[in-house]
């Protein structure tokens, strides 16, 4: 049972990023697209050090560590 809610909610939040990602790319749309905000956050730094880039970097990572270490 619990299984299945997990499943069902990554699944809506897939289907949320997808919507989302749609409308961004409407002509006109003042929503970012997601290559927009990973620019956006890319280029964050604080002194020499790219915050932006780590973080992703550690997102990606513990994405990759949660669904693909089986």
């Amino acid at each position: 049972m619990m299984r299945a809610l997990a499943i069902g909610g990554f699944l809506g939040a897939l289907a949320l990023f997808g919507l989302v990602e749609w409308l961004a790319r409407r002509e006109g749309s003042r929503i970012p697209t997601l290559g927009e905000v990973c620019a956006y956050v890319m280029r964050y730094e604080v002194g020499p050090v790219p915050v932006g880039r780590i973080g992703l970097f550690g997102f990606w990572w513990w994405l990759g560590w949660h669904f693909l270490a089986r």
